[in-house]
């Protein structure tokens, strides 16, 4: 499974680097009794449904000249953007969403909360900073980076 996202990866790569996108990660899962080759791709501004459509047709074509081929079993090939509510996951996620609305997981309570939304309104190397509401009341925490279990952006309603 793994060369099959390594050898997409090296693909769609020229392809995303020509239209100025950026990958933002490749899955190849089976789900139920169907596979699925799931390619997210960004870029500033947002993608588009054509910008989608485009890498979708350009990688297909990429897929069908290899020889071998690198996925031999029948599979759906899905296109898209990660979505609005993201997974922030390294370090260039996180500095993007400076300023952004996001939803923190934490692995241990932080003042009595283990779930946080708020902006992000500052990062270093070892800590988040968001500023929250309690119930109509804007306050901040300060979250060690090691505490974080999970964390993405988040629509704010």
């Amino acid at each position: 499974m793994s060369s099959v996202i390594e050898t997409v990866t090296e693909l769609v790569n020229p392809i995303l680097a020509d239209h100025q996108f950026e990958l933002y990660d490749v899955e190849f899962e089976k789900e139920g009794p169907s596979w699925y080759l799931r390619v997210y791709i960004d870029k500033d501004g947002g993608i588009t449904l054509e910008d989608c459509a485009m890498v979708s047709d350009q990688l297909s074509a990429a897929l069908d000249e290899c020889d071998p081929d690198p996925i031999p079993q029948a599979y759906f090939l899905e296109v898209s953007s990660p979505g609005a509510e993201r997974p922030l996951r390294n370090e260039r996620d996180f500095e993007r969403a400076v300023n952004d609305y996001i939803h923190v997981s934490l692995y241990q309570a932080i003042e009595g909360h283990k779930v946080y939304e708020g902006t992000l309104i500052a990062l270093t190397a070892t800590e988040l900073t968001l500023d929250y509401l309690d119930k109509t009341r804007h306050k901040t925490v300060v979250i060690p980076r090691d505490k974080v279990a999970k964390a993405r952006l988040a629509i704010k309603f």
